[in-house]
């Protein structure tokens, strides 16, 4: 089944389970104006809570992922007054990255094209990374003279160490797809020919997957990422009774026993 909507410069397609968030502003490189930052942040709690979707794919239409804020309308604002780079971090950003790093599901960026500024740091929220060959990635923020948002001090380090991570921060560039590989910035790196089909494979393959141990073990590495062993080993065992007592644990099971292959309903 297939569901489309569309809210304003984005589109979200429901099918098989996973939600295809599209960002739409191809023509400004799907810049985050603030209509683009409502209807993503909306569109994404609608996913978060939809059991309907066991899977949520943000890709962009057009030749960019998305180069960050749209910095024709921070420009506008700075000139009227009307508001800060810190009311929109507070208000959108923020909130965006935790539904993208924490919702009881998996999450996967398609990078589709440039991938910059706060573009990037949702991108790297996400689980799976999967980059077009000719794309590229770049931090921008200092090179406007800004400090990172989005979650960018926090994900970077953790994927490449504080050294690196303060040094592509400090001296932005853009990383071609196959460094950002080595870097383990991103999963996979496929063609352009082959970008959509190998998308939603994975996404696909996560959707029929077993969504509550998913969205577990994403609790359980961000809660251990800043936490001492003994909390991080209470916190699994909590986790552990959780899925434990689901349905498709008992599922996986019984198909073990029989050797069948499990068929999960994601709960």
């Amino acid at each position: 089944m297939t569901e489309t909507t569309a809210t304003g410069p984005l589109d979200v397609t429901v099918t098989n389970g996973v939600a295809w968030v599209r960002l739409d502003r191809p023509d400004a490189m799907n810049a985050l104006d603030r209509n683009l930052k409502v209807a993503l942040l909306e569109a994404l709690r609608a996913a978060a809570d939809d059991p309907a979707v066991r899977c949520v794919v943000l890709t962009g239409n057009g030749r960019a992922f998305c180069v960050g804020q749209d910095l024709k309308e921070h420009v506008a604002d700075l000139r009227s007054g009307e508001t800060t780079l810190a009311t929109t971090v507070t208000e959108h950003y923020n909130p965006i990255v935790m539904l993208l790093a924490t919702m009881n599901k998996p999450v996967v960026a398609a990078i589709n094209g440039v991938a910059a500024g706060a573009g990037l740091s949702f991108a790297l929220a996400c689980d799976v990374r999967i980059i077009v060959d000719n794309a590229g990635l770049n931090t921008a923020f200092a090179g406007i003279a800004l400090s990172c948002d989005s979650g960018a001090s926090w994900s970077l380090p953790r994927l490449v160490g504080p050294a690196r991570a303060k040094d592509l921060l400090m001296f932005p560039r853009t990383i071609p797809a196959d460094e950002a590989l080595s870097l383990g910035l991103v999963s996979q790196v496929v063609s352009a020919a082959e970008f959509e089909r190998v998308v939603s494979e994975v996404a696909t393959s996560l959707a029929a997957g077993p969504t509550l141990a998913y969205g577990s073990i994403r609790r359980a590495v961000a809660t251990s990422a800043g936490t001492d062993l003994a909390t991080a080993l209470a916190h699994e065992a909590e986790l552990m009774g959780l899925t434990g007592r689901s349905a498709d644990h008992q599922t996986a099971v019984d198909a073990f026993l029989a050797k069948e292959k499990p068929s999960f309903e994601g709960r």
